[in-house]
């Protein structure tokens, strides 16, 4: 386990940003210098890199990290969660509402795409949106699921968040 240097909160071993508060644990907004993240690194990782796992356990939450955005949002898995924008001429309410990151400057449509629960897997799937969603820098083709990983970027439109899986021991539905 690595603990963050901003907030204490312990993190997997390979995790590039804490799954708490986001602080970077590489690059220049890092807290650690790069000799002592090194340093910690050399002998925890090798054989153990766990970033970047589709593995998501029945006990985990989804964490998304909304790009320019203080707060994470925590998202406890069903079988399908929608991500778009709620808009005053519409009746459409997505499960979760990016209305207030932007969403509609952004282009980010009203139900812009979803991620399904598997057996031990997250899927994302554009929903048909106006501006595409990408994965990792690749737009994804409408309604082909594609496997998060844990640390994947997506894109609704113009909207860019990181997902990251956390460990939850008592599941609190929340968003």
């Amino acid at each position: 386990m690595k603990l963050c240097p901003y907030c204490a909160q312990p993190n997997r071993e390979g995790v590039l940003f804490c799954e708490e508060c986001g602080q970077p644990f590489i690059g220049p907004q890092a807290i650690l210098a790069t000799s002592q993240l090194i340093h910690e690194e050399q002998g925890g990782l090798r054989g153990r890199v766990t970033w970047g796992t589709a593995r998501f356990d029945r006990q985990a939450v989804v964490v998304v990290r909304i790009r320019d955005v203080r707060e994470p949002l925590t998202l406890v898995p069903k079988d399908e969660i929608v991500l778009g924008r709620s808009d005053a001429h519409s009746h459409i309410v997505p499960d979760v509402d990016m209305a207030p990151f932007g969403a509609a400057e952004q282009g980010v449509s009203r139900r812009h795409a979803a991620i399904r629960r598997g057996e031990d897997t997250l899927t994302l799937v554009d929903l048909g949106s106006t501006n595409g969603t990408h994965l990792n820098g690749q737009r994804l083709i409408p309604h082909q699921p594609r496997v998060l990983r844990d640390g994947d970027e997506i894109r609704l439109g113009k909207l860019v968040c990181h997902i990251f899986f956390k460990e939850w021991p008592a599941h609190t539905e929340s968003q």
